[in-house]
């Protein structure tokens, strides 16, 4: 279902914005003769504000005992908060960018366990205090190249280098538990911006990796993040985004698995130069 909803929405994206792209500029509405208000740049800089709904889910082992899958916001009271991402693109030349993100992202809760479950070879019993600490920490370094750019938008390729790291401690009567996880992710995807105004723009992008099946039966993965905004410029300096994002990681090293998801509206404030 989730690669369904993929690809529905990454055809949506693209049907949408080709026609506007790929006509002849006779065919619509004539062209200002200078760039968009949003594509007068060389270097951009966003900060946006970000809280997403977190679906969170691990298992650690130990000793080679297998862990419980643990969720973080049912069984410990993980809560949606608000975060910041801080996004950076230098652009040398019209069709090529250099992007890097910075995402870090950092949970805790303390809750009184309500089911019982085993985490690190400890069994934690209904009623046993926990304080949690989660902590994800996201860069992103990427390059974009729009082979097709007009005046009233552009249609482009992705292609990304992700490094998550996962970090989860458990403290508690019995002590202080933790697991840890980290590694370079690629992912592949495309992008659209179509400018409905010379000051208002409408874009989407997607990236997506699965480590094959075939590859290993103790390792495995999975990235996918899609980002669907509009940018009010108010000059070609200053803008407002707002927009929706979904982030769904997935690891699986030896024993020990995540399954992390986290969706929702944010707000953004950028600087051009």
């Amino acid at each position: 279902m989730r690669l369904f909803t993929t690809r529905v929405l990454s055809l949506a994206v693209w049907l949408v914005a080709a026609p506007w792209l790929v006509l002849p500029a006779a065919a619509q509405y004539s062209p200002p003769s200078t760039p968009p208000g949003g594509e007068d740049y060389h270097i951009e800089l966003a900060v946006l504000g970000w809280r997403p709904t977190p679906f969170f889910i691990i298992s650690s082992e130990s000793i080679g005992i297998p862990g419980t899958d643990v969720d973080l916001v049912q069984d410990l009271g993980i809560e949606n908060k608000l975060l910041w991402e801080a996004r950076l693109v230098l652009r040398p030349a019209r069709k090529h960018k250099f992007r890097v993100h910075y995402l870090p992202m950092t949970y805790t809760a303390d809750t009184v366990v309500q089911r019982e479950f085993v985490f690190n070879a400890l069994r934690y019993r209904a009623g046993l205090p926990v304080t949690t600490e989660a902590t994800l920490t996201t860069w992103r370094v990427g390059y974009e190249y729009d082979f097709i750019h007009r005046d009233r938008g552009y249609l482009g390729f992705l292609a990304d280098l992700k490094y998550t790291d996962v970090n989860v401690q458990l403290d508690s009567p019995l002590g202080t538990e933790f697991t840890k996880q980290g590694a370079p992710i690629p992912s592949f995807g495309g992008t659209a911006r179509v400018y409905a105004t010379p000051q208002v723009s409408v874009t989407g992008e997607m990236t997506f990796f699965k480590v094959p099946e075939s590859l290993s039966e103790e390792y495995g993965g999975r990235y996918f993040d899609y980002d669907f905004y509009a940018t009010w410029n108010a000059t070609k300096n200053v803008g407002v985004q707002a927009g929706y994002r979904s982030v769904d990681v997935f690891y699986e090293v030896e024993l020990d698995r995540g399954d992390l998801q986290f969706k929702g509206w944010y707000l953004s404030g950028v600087v051009r130069f």
